[in-house]
């Protein structure tokens, strides 16, 4: 994970969208490549229609900055077979950097997990019990680097048996046992003749040269050879059996990709194992998790745009790891751990900052960015009339129209003249709708830029009833909702709370919940700072 997210306010409006996606690709464009635009909501219709007509597509959505499982440098060590042997395993396992490995079907979902001290409780179990059953032909041959004399003769896949090493006191065991012997030799003629005349299962020749008799009198018994030793042969027979019948496969605990690792620690402290597969959104083993992982997890990186207040940020920015922030509002709560880069400018665009960071590096944006960045502006000013707006704004946008060949009248105008009429109240309310704490004072405050304000109040009553529930729901003690027309240069606002507390911070007389207050287009310098000021 070496993204960096480039993120606005939650609700984005066409500023916020714009700014993080021109940033992102000002820093891929300077060789950087790890930037990449994400959006906290949903995008409104004017955003749409902005990045239609220049033809892009809206950034991913970014729900939360939790740390996941996916952002930790999780272990992947090789991924097993179920019919694999248990050599083959303790030779995965031996360097000592993991301890535990993962089976998997054919498919790549998990069968279980086999760990060091699995093969060892088995290694220990054979001290005692000398007897294997249903060994797989070509693991056999495998751990033992061997090969079959009679194969022709032979119609069995498996070898099972107890297994014996050819000792003088070993008759006995040959005449007891009979077929349902393995039996371990080298060179001692008689011990295999009466081995094959007992009719045993399998013989191993340890360094032997079979003689042609036994050839002949083997029957059904498999002559198999070895270049090993007696000794060593007899260890690694046991390491054959396939690691299915060894490994844990009840009750796994495994983690997701997108699980959180709050959620994860909970689970690893209530349990005794060490090593946990990781499973993907498919069901697929694509690593595994150790409790060392967790004590000190790599974070999400994020630059955030357009604001700098916590309550309009991603959730989870806690955990998440801040490296800048680009802002024109006023100084809010974030705290960061260490200095980052830090650029707060009085214009009235975000997008305004970011071109400035365009030009200052020599970089030109291509006509289509140009023009989005262009409408970006326009919707932040208002089309120059907000009183947020400054020469710096007008400046900037002019310089960007004229590198993407456009007139910022008429766009200025198409970006206003989205339809309202067949959308919700709700979903007009929150196309643009922000978070205050000011003086222990809890505030919500929705705008909505438009040309036609006397129609959008005639849908009075249900915006009110909405703000209403909102606000005893949320337990906030004030919501606002600005309804600032563009061709009237002011706005309505409407307002659920305290009438007095608006009647003294506006100079005006409130009554009905709605108040038209003239020249009044800015939702940061008209409207808060008056709050502000009344609650300071």
């Amino acid at each position: 994970m070496n993204e960096i997210y480039v993120t606005g306010h939650r609700n984005p409006d066409t500023d916020s969208i714009v700014s993080a996606m021109a940033f992102a690709a000002m820093q891929n464009s300077l060789g950087k490549r790890e930037y990449e635009a994400a959006r906290l909501g949903h995008i409104s219709d004017e955003t749409q229609l902005v990045l239609d007509h220049f033809g892009f597509e809206p950034p991913p959505l970014l729900k939360t900055m939790r740390t996941q499982v996916q952002d930790l440098d999780y272990d992947t060590p090789p991924i097993l077979n179920p019919a694999v042997t248990m050599d083959c395993a303790w030779h995965a396992l031996s360097d000592g950097k993991i301890n535990s490995i993962p089976v998997v079907n054919e498919d790549g979902s998990l069968y279980g997990m086999l760990s060091a001290g699995d093969i060892a409780s088995y290694d220990m179990q054979t001290v005692y019990d000398t007897r294997v059953d249903g060994v797989p032909l070509f693991n056999l041959l495998g751990v033992l680097e061997g090969k079959i004399l009679n194969e022709d003769n032979n119609r069995m896949d498996s070898v099972s048996g107890t297994v014996v090493i050819a000792l003088p006191q070993s008759y006995d065991s040959l005449v007891s046992a009979g077929a349902d012997t393995i039996l371990i030799c080298g060179n001692q003629p008689d011990m295999i003749q009466q081995a094959l005349t007992a009719g045993v299962r399998c013989i191993i020749l340890c360094q032997t040269e079979a003689q042609p008799e036994w050839l002949e009198a083997a029957g059904d018994t498999y002559l198999i050879s070895t270049p090993f030793d007696a000794c060593r042969t007899s260890r690694l027979l046991y390491q054959a059996v396939p690691i299915s019948r060894v490994c844990h496969n009840q009750k796994l605990v495994c983690f997701h990709l997108d699980d959180y690792i709050d959620d994860v620690r909970e689970v690893v402290l209530k349990s005794r194992y060490r090593c946990y597969p990781i499973l993907d959104g498919e069901e697929k083993v694509v690593g595994t998790l150790s409790r060392f992982h967790l004590l000190r997890p790599r974070r999400k990186r994020v630059v955030l745009m357009d604001h700098n207040e916590a309550a309009q940020s991603v959730p989870g920015l806690t955990q998440a790891e801040i490296v800048g922030i680009i802002d024109h509002h006023r100084l809010a709560d974030i705290q960061t751990s260490q200095p980052i880069y830090f650029r707060n400018e009085p214009v009235g665009s975000t997008t305004t900052i970011v071109t400035g960071m365009y030009q200052e590096r020599g970089l030109m944006p291509s006509p289509k960015l140009a023009g989005l960045m262009a409408a970006a502006i326009l919707a932040d000013t208002v089309m120059f009339k907000s009183p947020t707006c400054t020469k710096r704004d007008i400046a900037m946008a002019q310089r960007l129209a004229r590198i993407a060949n456009l007139s910022l009248d008429e766009l200025g105008k198409a970006i206003f003249s989205v339809s309202t009429a067949d959308k919700s109240v709700e979903d007009l309310f929150h196309t643009d709708y922000k978070e205050f704490h000011i003086a222990e004072h809890f505030i919500g405050v929705s705008q909505i830029t438009c040309v036609d304000s006397p129609h959008m109040m005639d849908r009075k009553a249900e915006f009110l009833a909405l703000m209403e529930k909102k606000k005893e729901d949320n337990h906030y003690d004030m919501i606002l909702l600005m309804l600032t027309d563009v061709l009237l240069e002011g706005t309505q606002l409407l307002f659920v709370g305290d009438e007095d507390t608006i009647s003294q911070a506006f100079t005006v007389d409130a009554k009905d919940h709605t108040v038209f207050l003239p020249r009044v287009m800015s939702r940061k310098k008209q409207i808060i700072p008056m709050l502000s000021a009344m609650w300071g």
